[in-house]
């Protein structure tokens, strides 16, 4: 589909941005918070209600009024008839993905300086949409992770649900020394809690202001992590997998010569789909612990997955919870610092230290 380019209609000087007011969530306070972004949002003025008539004079209106038409500036995801997804994504858009859909190029390109049709502007768009905004918008629309006939007989072993960011989002919802009535509207103010302004709904715009800060900072460390770091790794772990072979002759491990985020850009050259791809999978990485010259070695166990704990080959078990001389004597490998417990990372103090125990862990 073709994307928005940045509007250029504008009804208000300052362009006024309109959402609904009452109860909010995380996805239309990103939303809020990813216009402002943009050199059009930038001096935009916020009006937080359902009223039809104040919503009109609104230059752009998310996630209320029925309308998903992107021409006049209207982003809502509620309509019955609504099943607009992300390219080659499943999940339902919510505000926050609709916004991210038609202008996420222009505010990676904004933030960061790289040609809005880049080929790296694309890479960020869309791992940012499958690291963060994915999940707001199956959160908002009721789409589990899983599904439910694969979760229905299990427990959890614990409440993890007070993490996320749509939890701290909702928390910000409660004040219990004020009620603001649903059918009230306000504009944003910068002293809704002063005691010459106890206005129900100008405290509750103010709530409204801190989670979008909360979602939209969030987001913008994530842009930042995925351009600075994610993004250059990409070439440097490409490199190393190219050249697995030269460290053994299968392929099982990779090198690198200083820390690197390789998991994600491993599997993605692993599956069968990149024209790097072989038969042969990557059981072990090693790298330094740091940059620092003489720094020392780790070697780490490759997860059988993204999010898994569980390695595709340990590290030999009669190494596991062994340190220093004792580990070295086990072993049979000098320099040796440690090895974890469960097997998934040891150390050495030096590189070919650390290249001899991957060399007879593979073996064991």
């Amino acid at each position: 589909m073709s994307i928005s380019p940045v509007p250029k209609r504008v009804k208000t000087s300052p362009p006024l941005i309109g959402t609904h007011n009452g109860h909010f969530h995380a996805d239309e306070a990103l939303a809020v918070y990813l216009l402002r972004l943009l050199p059009t949002y930038s001096p935009s003025t916020l009006l937080r209600t359902r009223d039809p008539s104040l919503l009109s004079t609104c230059h752009t209106v998310v996630d209320v009024g029925g309308e998903y038409e992107p021409t006049q500036n209207r982003y809502d995801h509620h309509q019955r008839t609504f099943d607009t997804t992300f390219p080659n994504k499943s999940t339902k858009l919510s505000s926050a993905g609709l916004v991210y859909l038609h202008f996420g190029k222009a505010i990676i390109a904004q933030r960061t300086a790289l040609h809005p049709e880049s080929p790296d502007t694309e890479l960020l768009w869309q791992k940012l949409y499958t690291e963060f905004i994915e999940a707001i918008d199956a959160n908002d629309n009721g789409i589990s992770v899983y599904p439910p006939s694969e979760t229905s007989s299990l427990t959890k072993r614990f409440n993890d649900s007070g993490i996320t960011l749509s939890s701290l989002v909702s928390d910000l919802n409660h004040d219990f020394s004020i009620s603001a009535s649903p059918t009230s509207t306000a504009h944003e103010t910068n002293d809704a809690n002063s005691a010459s302004d106890p206005d129900p709904q100008a405290v509750e715009d103010t709530r409204f202001l801190a989670a979008s800060s909360l979602m939209g900072t969030t987001f913008l460390r994530k842009l930042n992590n995925f351009h600075t770091s994610w993004l250059p790794a990409r070439s440097t772990v490409l490199a190393a997998y190219e050249n697995r072979f030269e460290n053994d002759p299968q392929g099982r491990t990779l090198v690198f010569h200083e820390p690197t985020p390789w998991k994600d850009h491993l599997y993605t050259f692993e599956s069968p789909s990149s024209p790097s791809a072989s038969d042969s999978q990557v059981l072990y990485v090693l790298y330094p612990e740091s940059a620092v010259q003489g720094a020392k070695w780790r070697i780490q166990a490759v997860p059988v997955s993204r999010d898994s704990f569980e390695s595709r080959k340990p590290l030999p078990e009669a190494w596991r919870g062994l340190r220093d001389e004792e580990l070295s004597a086990k072993s049979g490998v000098e320099g040796c610092v440690f090895v974890h417990a469960s097997g998934f990372i040891g150390g050495n103090g030096r590189e070919e230290g650390a290249r001899e125990m991957a060399r007879r862990a593979v073996e064991m």
